[in-house]
């Protein structure tokens, strides 16, 4: 305190402002998915980390011409503000993609959004206050746990197995916390070639888990940017086709088409549409107009599920070379063999830890995702994410040949200088589902 009674500002060695910011920036920091992006655009480094889509397989020229078609014919009205809930015609091309998936909605409902990363985080400042819980698999999507953090949730870890969040696991979690007195506000969930972990929510499982949380009345967030991106068999119907007023659908472009659009949707309960829009509007006016154009442009000229079904396949090819490598190389892990998305989820012995190995990896020229990144309790330090859909498929097998020196080298230094003998593995696939400290 000074003299004249004003608090005195401190700050730290590097920043001068850090005692003047809210407590909610404390939940703010890199991930390190983020971190990884500096190193993995070193050509000689092969990435298996990032989830970067193979944009050089959508048809340049069709993108160049839907630009120039909505410059030359709606110029104005594309460089212009629009409505904060977005353009009404994408809005109604939406929900014919959403069709794909089982879903039949209403344009009214659809809300537009910055990518679906803006959707997201638009969803959790409607309803989260600090100290709030947000049931989330375990593993879960970096982003979300770090939109999470920001608002200061309180993020527990729901089991999944090969065929997704385990419902028993699910009612466990609610009871437990709900004994505890703590206030749980929705489910978040990637039921289709899920982010990390690559596997689906089985077909049987999901009116289970609907009617849990609505029993509990527990909004779910269903987050499906993968959905359409299957291999063989599609995907079950989406949850908000089985429960309209029961989940908010965050959709995307960003994997289907481009990211750099950044554009996506939310599809919600019309009460939470209006509050969705306001939200929106408070944060940036409104999503770019110019950008939902040449989208809508491109879905009313392009043939897009046949892009879309070039997409499966290349990104189908990647996969089974990916698995195989890992096969031939690596046989002593375990991984997921995903029948659509962009990621394998490897688990390697315990005593491993895959985000110290990161940099010895790194000096061996491949890169690949922590699985500390995919939870908000420290644990997935013997699992990786491994991402097939930005390499070639010879630049994924140079990549697990890479890992496997690292994985390979560090084994050995444990035989040599441990003493560890033969080492074991968990069953496959292991998602690191055991229940979070503050659940035992």
């Amino acid at each position: 305190m000074t003299t004249d009674g004003v608090p005195e500002r401190t700050g730290n060695n590097l920043d001068p402002w850090y005692a003047n910011y809210a407590e909610r920036a404390s939940g703010l920091s890199a991930s390190e998915v983020r971190a990884l992006f500096a190193v993995a655009s070193r050509p000689e480094v092969v990435s298996l980390a990032g989830g970067m889509p193979f944009v050089s397989a959508l048809p340049q020229e069709l993108i160049v011409s839907s630009m120039e078609k909505v410059m030359r014919e709606q110029g104005p009205t594309a460089l212009q503000y629009g409505s904060g809930q977005g353009i009404p015609e994408l809005r109604e091309q939406i929900l014919d993609v959403m069709a794909l998936e089982g879903i039949h909605g209403s344009v009214d409902n659809v809300v537009t959004s910055t990518g679906s990363q803006q959707a997201l985080d638009l969803v959790t400042k409607l309803f989260i206050d600090p100290g709030d819980v947000i049931l989330a698999e375990a593993p879960s999507y970096v982003g979300a746990i770090g939109v999470f953090r920001s608002y200061q949730a309180n993020v527990v870890h729901v089991a999944m197995d090969d065929q997704g969040l385990i419902p028993e696991a699910l009612r466990q979690t609610i009871a437990h916390l709900r004994g505890q007195g703590r206030r749980i506000k929705f489910l978040y969930t990637i039921p289709n070639f899920h982010n990390p972990a690559g596997v689906t929510l089985a077909a049987e499982r999901r009116p289970e888990i609907i009617e849990i949380c609505r029993q509990n009345e527990i909004l779910i967030l269903e987050d499906n940017p993968y959905g359409l991106l299957h291999f063989d068999e599609p995907a079950p119907d989406a949850l908000r086709a089985l429960d309209p007023e029961g989940v908010v659908y965050l959709g995307s472009f960003s994997k289907t088409l481009a990211p750099g659009f950044r554009v996506g949707w939310a599809l919600a309960p019309h009460a939470v549409r209006e509050k969705l829009i306001l939200a929106a509007e408070s944060a940036i006016l409104s999503p770019s107009s110019f950008s939902q154009m040449v989208v809508s442009e491109y879905l009313a000229t392009a043939d897009w599920r046949e892009q879309i079904d070039r997409f499966r396949g290349v990104y189908r090819e990647r996969k089974d070379v990916m698995v195989e490598a890992l096969g031939e190389h690596l046989p002593q892990l375990s991984w997921t063999n995903p029948n659509g998305g962009f990621y394998v989820w490897v688990t390697m012995p315990e005593m491993l830890d895959s985000k110290q190995m990161l940099p010895r990896a790194v000096k061996e020229l491949v890169a690949y995702t922590p699985g500390t990144a995919f939870f908000a309790d420290g644990r997935g330090r013997h699992a990786m994410r491994l991402s097939f859909c930005y390499p070639t498929t010879d630049q994924i097998r140079v990549g697990i040949r890479r890992l496997a020196t690292v994985v390979n080298g560090e084994l050995d230094l444990l035989d040599t200088f441990a003493g560890t003998g033969p080492l074991s593995l968990p069953p496959s696939p292991d998602f690191d589902s055991a229940p979070p400290s503050d659940l035992k």
